[in-house]
Formats: structure tokens, sequence, C-alpha cells
């Protein structure tokens, strides 16, 4: 897929290929957020079409009437022959228009709300004569151009050349360039060596990645860590900038955020907390993006505590949260604490606020543009600090250099003396932090 930058914006016709699996509504859902994909790299949807179908399998995923239907959208001749006959016979369509009558202007891309196979692309992308798109490729796209690290670059760059591998034949790789028996590869066994030789170097640079990373993180290990989970564009990256303070991207897009990013809550607090933000999730991720963003998660496993981040405002956040909830599992968080903040609270009247309260008792109901929101929602944080720590009286001597500091940064201070022989604090702080101070300190 090539970059639109200084091109005409593509104009994008979406196809929901309907399977007795999924009801009209979810269908619905999906082609609603398909549409923002789509817009979040930079195409303009000027068209919805859909189909029922038993299943997404078949030469071309719809029939061969709705493939001749699309075609008046793109200006292909809407016909895949094989063997010298065509595509199956057509099924029940239904059309949707976006736009009221006919389409001003030809579609230059159609993407498919659901994974296409290589041999289907083909089919599709030959018959309609424009590029074919699905949404597992629209996905690899936007994650390309908004990885920003190293890591980030590398898992997506791996997750890509998986998606491509299968598809190698279909993209043009498979003319002989042997002349005779045992005289070398065929084009196709070369592009496909060179995609294994580059997926095996781009894993050695990640797991040096990782380890880097897991170095950093083993150095935070005895600080308490807050992870933001959530679905995409959820408001995740909101409600970091202002727990943090920090600068981090803040867009209204499907997945503006891939990298993970770790700031001090501020003010800083007694004991130091800090809050991480993670890659958005979605419907229908790709198994392999889940898999390449493996190690991006290792903060939500082991963070002290969870802040599931859902839209409330949007009517379809329960199921978001299953997604969110099923990704989690998939990468081995389970077991964490978590606490559900339910976000954009400033677009709801006050009968959906009263009626989320009962529905989610233990929830917070914020918007991160409410600084008194952000308030409460760092008391909730530091209980739950607080709520596994016990509180002690510990005597620091003036010739313990360094000890009151660690003290600070570590544990909260609940109150404080002076005398001729050193300081006493009273404080609160977990159980294995007190046992190293005391040890530090020379007493039992």
């Amino acid at each position: 897929m090539q970059n639109t930058q200084g091109h005409e914006q593509p104009r994008a016709l979406l196809v929901s290929i309907r399977t007795p699996k999924i009801t009209d509504a979810e269908a619905e859902e999906s082609l609603a957020e398909l549409k923002r994909l789509v817009t979040t790299l930079g195409y303009q949807v000027i068209g919805t079409q859909s189909q029922r179908q038993p299943s997404t399998a078949g030469l071309t995923v719809v029939g061969a009437g709705k493939l001749r239907e699309l075609a008046r959208f793109t200006g292909g001749k809407g016909v895949v022959e094989r063997g010298g006959k065509h595509a199956d016979a057509d099924d029940e369509s239904v059309a949707i228009p976006y736009m009221a009558g006919v389409l001003d202007e030809l579609a230059t891309v159609v993407v498919f709300d659901c994974d296409l196979t290589p041999s289907q692309m083909r089919n599709v992308e030959n018959a309609l004569g424009v590029e074919v798109l699905d949404r597992t490729g629209v996905i690899i796209e936007i994650f390309s151009r908004h990885a920003k690290t190293r890591a980030a670059r590398l898992q997506v760059e791996i997750a890509r050349l998986n998606y491509l591998s299968p598809r190698v034949r279909e993209l043009g790789g498979g003319k002989e360039r042997q002349s005779g028996r045992g005289a070398g590869e065929t084009a196709l066994e070369l592009d496909r060596r060179k995609v294994r030789d580059r997926l095996a170097e781009l894993k050695r640079e990640l797991e040096n990645v990782q380890q880097e990373d897991g170095n950093r993180r083993a150095q935070r290990a005895e600080q308490m860590c807050v992870a933001l989970v959530g679905y995409t564009n959820a408001g995740k990256s909101s409600a970091m900038r202002a727990l943090t303070g920090s600068e981090v991207l803040v867009e209204d897009k499907l997945f503006a955020t891939l990298d993970t990013t770790v700031r001090a809550m501020q003010p800083e607090t007694q004991p130091r907390v800090l809050i991480s933000d993670t890659v958005g999730f979605i419907k229908k991720l790709p198994h392999d993006l889940v898999a390449s963003f493996r190690s991006t998660l290792e903060e939500a496993r082991n963070a002290s505590l969870l802040l599931y981040v859902v839209d409330a405002s949007d009517a379809t956040f329960r199921a978001q949260l299953e997604v969110v909830n099923e990704v989690l599992r998939e990468v081995g968080v389970e077991g964490t604490p978590q606490l559900l903040l339910l976000n954009k609270a400033d677009r709801l009247n006050e009968e959906q606020k009263h009626a989320l309260l009962q529905e989610f008792p233990g929830a917070v109901l914020m918007s991160t543009r409410q600084p008194s929101d952000i308030q409460s929602l760092r008391e909730r944080i530091m209980q739950f600090a607080e709520g596994s720590m016990v509180e002690e009286e510990i005597f620091v001597p003036y010739t313990a250099n360094g000890i009151v500091g660690e003290i600070r940064s570590k544990m909260r201070i609940v109150s404080e003396s002076y005398d001729g022989d050193g300081v006493r604090l009273r404080v609160k702080a977990k159980v294995a932090d007190l046992e190293r101070l005391r040890k530090l300190l020379g007493v039992g």
C-alpha cells in the first residue's frame, strides 16, 4: 500500500460480508469501525455495500452478481474467470449506499470488512480493476505509519511480513527465473527466502530491544506502576496527559498511540507512582499484531493496577471491554487488580450517569477535561497504593546519609520530627521496603 501523501486522496468503497455468525447490528458496528480505520489512513469513504453470504469462502467472497455491481463503482469488468467458468452464483445481497444516488466519482480502492485469502484478493482486484484491501491489511498499514519507537517499528514490520508472505505468489512473485534443472531458485522461492531471512533478522533485533526494555522494567520493579488499558480512542492518552502532565500525543484517531509511554504521576506522590499508556485494542485485531505487541504489553502484565479506560458515551463500550479482556488474557495478563474508568462523562446526561453508576458501582465516572475528576482519580490510585502498606515509626540518625531521601521516594511520610541525634518519621510503606530499610539502619 503506497503512502498517499502528496497524491490525490483515495476514494474507498467499503464492503461488509454478513454471515450467519454475526447479527446485522454487529455487522453495522464493525462497518462503522472500518470506516473510521479507513479514514484514519486518509482515505475518503464514498460508499458502502453489503452482502449476506453463508461464509467468507469462495473465489471472490461475494457472488458473481454482487461483483458486477461493485464493478459499477470502480469501472472494472466485474467478471472473474477460472477454468473457463465465472465465479459462483450470487446470494442474497443488500446495497447500503453511503451517499444518496449514484456516486459522483469512481472508487479507487475497495476495502472488505473481513480477511481475504491471497487468491481472493487477486481475483477481486482483477474483476474490479482497483486496489483491494482487507481489514487486517488496513490495520497493519495504520500501525506501520504510527509506530515511532524501535520496538514498535520492529513488531509492526514482523506482523506486516507475516501478513505479506503468503501473498508473495499473488503479488507477482511466481515467474520462473531458472534456466534449467538445478540452475537456481525460482523467483517465488527467492522472494519467500528473502522474507524468511528478513523475519529472522527482525526477530533477533526485537529480542535485543526486549532485553533492554526488560532491564528498564526491572529497575522500576519496586515502584508502583499503573497501566492504562482499553479500546483504541477511548481516551487513554488524554488520561495519561492529565495524570502526568506529559506532552503525549492526543488525537481523535484510531491507534494514534502505539508506543508504551511511562511517566511519574504529577504532582509527585509518596510513594512515587508510575503511569504507563499502552497500545489500544480493537475487534478483529490481527493475531500476528497481538503476538507482536506481547512485549509492549509487558507494562500491563507487570502493573500493580490496571485502569480500564472506556468511552462511556459509546453505546458499544461493553463489547469493547470484552475485546480488551480477551486480548489481555491472550498475552498473559490475568489476576491484576482493575479499576474501570467511565471516561467522557461530559457527553452524558444525568440519567445516563446514574444508570452507569448503578450498573458499575465500583467505577470512576469522569472526564479527562475536568480537573476535579482527575484529582478524584489520583486519590483513588493513592488509596489503592496505600491499601497494601503498613504504618510504622522509623528513627534515622543524621549520620545515615541518603536514607531519608530514599524514604521520601518510596514511602509516604505521615509525620516527621527532629531532635539532636536524627529525624523520627512515621511512614506508610510496603512490608518489603520496611524490611530493607531496617537492614540499612542495622535495626531488628
